[in-house]
This record gives C-alpha cells, sequence and structure tokens, in this order.
C-alpha cells in the first residue's frame, strides 16, 4: 500500500495536538488541597553542633476543592495546605531556596517567624516572578514552633489562599517522647457566594473579615472520613496546631479530651501548661498539645467559638481500641 505523505504528518500533527490537549486538561484538573494530618516527618536527633539543613518550597497556583465538589483557586507552598512541615535543629544555618512555579500568574515571596532578620526571609524572596528561584540563609536561634507565610501585598489575600505552613525549631533536649504526631492549621476562604461548580476571591470579605469558609487544612470537613486522625486506646498523641488565618484567633478544643501538656504560643523553652480544656491561639501563632487517649470512639477537633462548624471547621480524631468503663460508661453505678 502506498503512504501518502501529506496525509500521514496530518494524521500525526492532529493526534499530536490531541494528546497535548487532553495533558493540558488532566494538568488543570482541580486536585485535593489539603494536607493530611500525619504528614509531619519524624524528630530530628539534635546534638547541640549546629548543620546545614536545606529546604525547598515551590509555589504552586491550583485548583483544588473547597467542599468536596466546589472548585476554588488556591495558591500553596508545595501543592498542599499547609505548607510542608519543617523541622530543623536549635542552632542550624537554614539554607532556603523559593521557587516559583512556571505556570504561576503572579508574584510571590516567604516571611518565617523563626528568622530574626527583616521581613522574615521576605526582603530577600520578595517580587518572585513564575519560573524565579531566590533563596537566602537563616540561623535558627530561638526553639519553638513557628508559621511561615507569602508576604506579598495584600499579603492577607495571599495567606488566606493557602500560602501558609509551620516550621518546628527542635530544642537540643528533644520533646517528651510521643505516640504519634499530627500537623494541623485553621485558616479562613474569602469566596464570592457558592456556586456549584467554582467560586472566586472576594477581596471586600476579606477586607471586612467575613470569611466564608473556615477551615483545617485548606478546605471544608478536611479532616473527616478518610483524612481523619487516628490512633489507639493507650497511646500519647501530639498535636503541632496553627493559624495562618490571616485573621481570626482559634479557640482549639477537643471534644471529650483534656490536654496533658500545652505549649502555649508555640514557645518550647517555657514549662508547657498542664491539664487544659480548651487554647487560644493567635493568627500568625501556634501551640503544641499532648494527651494520652484512655478510651475509644471519635473525638471532634473543634475552634470552641462553635458557629464557625457552620462554615466548614470540623475534624475528626478516631480512637480504637477496648472500651474503658472505669473511665466513661453509659448509665451509672457499677465497677468503680
Amino acid at each position: 500500500m502506498k503512504l501518502n505523505l501529506k496525509k500521514t504528518l496530518a494524521l500525526f500533527l492532529l493526534i499530536s495536538v490531541f494528546i497535548g490537549f487532553s495533558v493540558a486538561q488532566s494538568l488543570a484538573k482541580p486536585v485535593n488541597i489539603s494536607r493530611s494530618a500525619t504528614d509531619v516527618g519524624k524528630p530530628l536527633q539534635c546534638t547541640g553542633v549546629p548543620v546545614k539543613r536545606e529546604i525547598f518550597l515551590e509555589v504552586k497556583e491550583v485548583d483544588g476543592y473547597v467542599d468536596g465538589k466546589t472548585v476554588y483557586k488556591y495558591w500553596t507552598f508545595n501543592g498542599k495546605i499547609p505548607g510542608p512541615f519543617l523541622r530543623v535543629c536549635e542552632g542550624d544555618n537554614v539554607e532556603v531556596r523559593l521557587k516559583s512555579h512556571k505556570d504561576n500568574e503572579i508574584l510571590h515571596s516567604v516571611d518565617f517567624h523563626a528568622v530574626t532578620g527583616p521581613g522574615g526571609g521576605a526582603s530577600f524572596t520578595k517580587d518572585l516572578e513564575p519560573g524565579q528561584e531566590k533563596s537566602f540563609t537563616f540561623k535558627a536561634l530561638k526553639p519553638g514552633v513557628f508559621v511561615y507565610h507569602c508576604a506579598t501585598p495584600p499579603v492577607a489575600q495571599h495567606i488566606s489562599k493557602g500560602q501558609y505552613g509551620l516550621i518546628l525549631v527542635q530544642p537540643t533536649e528533644g520533646l517528651p517522647p510521643v505516640d504519634r504526631e499530627f500537623y494541623v492549621m485553621q485558616g479562613e476562604l474569602f469566596t464570592k457566594e457558592a456556586a456549584p461548580e467554582k467560586v472566586d476571591f472576594d477581596y471586600d470579605r476579606l477586607v471586612n473579615e467575613h470569611p466564608t469558609y473556615i477551615v483545617f487544612n485548606g478546605a471544608a470537613k478536611a479532616l473527616t472520613g478518610k483524612n481523619a486522625l487516628k490512633a489507639k486506646v493507650g497511646e500519647t498523641i501530639r498535636i503541632y496546631f496553627g493559624v495562618g488565618g490571616p485573621n481570626m484567633i482559634s479557640s482549639f478544643h477537643v471534644i471529650g479530651e483534656i490536654f496533658d501538656r500545652v505549649y502555649t504560643l508555640g514557645s518550647l523553652s517555657s514549662p508547657p501548661v498542664k491539664d487544659v480544656q480548651t487554647i487560644l491561639v493567635p493568627a500568625g501563632g501556634s501551640a503544641v498539645v499532648d494527651f494520652k487517649l484512655e478510651v475509644p470512639g471519635t473525638f471532634i477537633l473543634v475552634d470552641h467559638a462553635l458557629s464557625r462548624l457552620e462554615k466548614g471547621l470540623l475534624g475528626h480524631l478516631i480512637v480504637e481500641g477496648p472500651e474503658n468503663p472505669k473511665i466513661y460508661k453509659k448509665g451509672i453505678g457499677g465497677n468503680t
């Protein structure tokens, strides 16, 4: 059979265009932007001898699901909200590389509250253009759990769209060991009125501090169902909790539990407060809570400003294991 070169080339070009379109469509497909609460890494072995630590963050502007069905344009560090949980040791020399994905549309930067220096790194990373990379180095002088976020004006917009995370500057002596660690951050989304498929950012809601959604880990009810925190009776757990904001203070509470130890305001050099029901965490602040699990069941993570439940601020901690009627049971009487 004689091959028609022109027809073959035309067919090849048509197939190439179709493949390219399909790839572009798949890349543009909305994603789950919520970071798993278990994505917290492992404790470092800090020796007191400073070492070099390298941090790489990539800003990605992505379409993600707000509530499982409605799509919103998020701005993220490394494609998830919050950004990655970062660990360094007190005294370390930390090298930060910040890259903006080539397909982004606007300028970005990063500000670390763990940094001693103007802008917290933002003065060296400001006006980061799509496809560009900038870097800076800082010495981790103080132990604690610190927020980092984008600092490009309007700063509140960048934060509200998802550009925040936590960095742990681990004290040399470390923290008391626990069985499991989790990573949870609270934030606010300011969108146009909810639509069936897609919502846009609403600047008026932002400046009037009137969020459409208030969320854990980027999306409404993100830490429920298959993404719930999971543990077992008898285990001790630790939650690194932060508030990206940009505006609201959180009254963080786990319904049915009492925090055994609370490192308030993210300070790890101060003695922890013991036996606490609810903690206040400011916007741009953090805390660490430890508690032992005595009984099984589903424990609910909330901000005790409870009307925020209606805006999506809900998480679940599912605890499996044997019942403990000496601690908690239905009815009265019986064993004591």
